[in-house]
């Protein structure tokens, strides 16, 4: 993937990682359109960075989603990379008989980025060059038992980043999957974002864009911090390191 000279659609621009990666790749010259739920929050990215645009976005919504692509392609014909960002956390009792969360989890952090992606597809195949970027997580590799559907779908989105990938591996369309640790953002909770356990979300956008920039081909950006997650199960420590994840 090229760094500059894009058309960039992010979805869940508002704040945290999207709004970040929108800041950053908007500064390298590309142009970037935000997705969110939140009018208020998509406003205060556009006035701090004027050249952003924003559309507000439901990916729950599944026929919002073909109709926002029918807009944005013909708004933004140039379109040639789609960073699935958009999703959330919440705590779960498993022993509640809920499942409220889980649902709401499923549908925006897995069938969001799914029905995204089907919806701009046909688009981005016309693209000479263009990209995929799914944001899945290091709790995809060793789960964290607060947030289990979320852990979940994250496992699912690094699956469907593997074998889109392999489904596009003839066409111009690069797959690439982000894999962040636990960062400084308010994810699960406004305290997340100044836990001195977290990755500061500076930090690790500086770190992920020297990645992309200086491997192009690459199918996974890990910064360093997440290799005791993603590669727990490979080194023969998954057993320690889940049990750390979850003290």
């Amino acid at each position: 993937m090229k760094l500059t000279g894009n058309t960039v659609l992010i979805t869940g621009g508002g704040s945290g990682i999207g709004r970040a990666l929108a800041e950053a790749l908007h500064a390298r010259n590309n142009k970037v359109v935000i997705t969110g739920r939140d009018a208020k929050k998509l406003t205060a990215v556009v006035k701090a960075n004027p050249g952003i645009e924003a559309r507000e976005l439901d990916v729950t919504d599944s026929a919002a989603i073909k109709s926002f692509a029918r807009e944005v392609t013909h708004d933004f014909p140039a379109l040639n990379v789609l960073i699935n960002n958009a999703g959330i956390m919440r705590r779960e009792e498993l022993t509640s008989g809920e499942t409220g969360t889980a649902e709401a989890t499923i549908s925006t952090n897995l069938l969001g980025p799914i029905r995204v992606t089907a919806a701009l597809l046909p688009h981005l195949l016309k693209a000479p060059s263009a990209a995929v970027l799914t944001v899945s997580s290091g709790l995809a590799f060793v789960p964290r038992s607060l947030a289990p559907t979320y852990c979940a779908t994250k496992a699912a989105i690094h699956s469907y980043s593997q074998t889109l990938r392999v489904q596009l591996r003839k066409t111009s369309v690069q797959v690439i999957e982000l894999v962040p640790p636990y960062l400084q953002t308010q994810l699960l909770n406004p305290n997340q974002a100044t836990d001195p356990n977290a990755m500061p979300l500076s930090d690790y956008i500086s770190e992920t864009m020297a990645l992309l920039e200086a491997n192009p081909d690459a199918e996974e950006i890990l910064v360093q911090r997440v290799f005791f997650q993603r590669w727990a199960e490979k080194e023969s420590r998954y057993e320690a390191a889940f049990a750390r994840v979850n003290n």
